[in-house]
């Protein structure tokens, strides 16, 4: 599939299809993608639906998340991740950008730009990762507020309710907030930085007929349960939101690092996508038959020589 065919592209919009998704029987797996290569290397793993976190893109620009970022920077991504894979894509909102009249804003853009859904958290600026200290939370009728805004501006936009308010307001806090939340509109509720598996039941427990959605981020407060597990608990999604983006940033990392030492990547060879594992990831031949003026590339073969120090591949580079 390319983008640039219409027949190969999606007809109903992103919102519906995740709903779709969210309608079947088991849990929606999500896991991070940070930019458009990522997205078709999740889909071509056989996930059906994507996430796109703020705390994975913002260090992809080489920024703390913090909410310093802005609408029209996340729509960047959001376009590059929905063009590429044709998936359903949850979007990072952060705050919502302000208030009311802002999250409607945030809404339709990131609506227009493909995202099939969007969460909101209720903090207040600057925002910090969920499973970090000291997080200031907004007043409940404020962030239902902006829940009935983002109602109000969506067509098919999925709309998610994060709550952080677990760790200072406790379990009954956060399902007070959960609840205000669904009146004003909200989908489906994020329970942030939830501790043990008995925790995630006991709220869920207390969102019957809900759809809940778990964070299963690394090197956080929350232990390693699987998506199994996450659903036999009462989720309907889990979220892996920045897992993809540490494992390319370490390996980018020792690429550096390796670089600096030999002066050449050959002992990074084993670790790197081929030239030829790259063009089939992105669909190079499928661009190229689009225009026959373009002749068709032959992937060239890599000198014996350009070996030394790296482990021997058979494929093309």
């Amino acid at each position: 599939m390319t983008y640039l065919v219409s027949s190969d592209l999606p007809t109903a919009p992103a919102g519906r299809r995740l709903r779709a998704l969210l309608a079947r029987p088991g849990i929606v797996q999500m896991p991070g993608a940070h930019n458009g290569l990522a997205a078709l290397q999740a889909k071509a793993a056989g996930f059906e639906a994507l996430y796109l976190s703020g705390a994975a893109m913002t260090a992809s620009m080489g920024l703390p998340d913090l909410g310093i970022i802005t609408v029209d920077e996340v729509a960047f991504f959001i376009r590059q991740i929905a063009r590429a894979s044709g998936l359903p894509l949850l979007a990072d909102g952060d705050t919502g950008y302000g208030e009311a009249l802002n999250v409607m804003h945030m809404v339709r853009v990131f609506e227009d730009a493909g995202a099939a859904a969007v969460h909101i958290e209720d903090q207040l600026l600057p925002k910090k990762c969920g499973h970090l200290n000291d997080k200031k939370l907004a007043d409940p009728a404020e962030m239902a507020a902006k829940i009935h805004a983002a109602a109000r501006a969506r067509r098919d936009l999925v709309i998610v309710a994060r709550t952080d308010a677990a760790a200072s307001e406790g379990l009954d806090g956060a399902v007070a907030r959960a609840k205000r939340y669904v009146a004003a509109g909200a989908d489906a509720i994020f329970p942030e930085a939830l501790t043990t598996p008995e925790m995630f039941k006991a709220f869920a427990e207390k969102m019957p007929g809900v759809p809940l959605l778990a964070n299963m981020t690394e090197f956080g407060r929350t232990p390693f349960i699987t998506a199994a597990e996450f659903e036999a608990l009462g989720y309907k999604m889990v979220i892996w939101p920045v897992s993809a983006l540490r494992c390319a940033a370490k390996a980018q990392e020792e690429l550096y690092a390796t670089l600096a030492r030999d002066g050449v990547a050959s002992a990074m060879l084993a670790r790197m996508q081929t030239r030829a594992e790259l063009y089939a990831t992105i669909g190079y031949a499928d661009y190229e038959a689009l225009d026959s003026s373009i002749v068709a590339t032959v992937v060239p073969q890599m000198p014996d020589s350009g070996r030394a120090g790296g482990a021997a591949r058979d494929d093309t580079r």
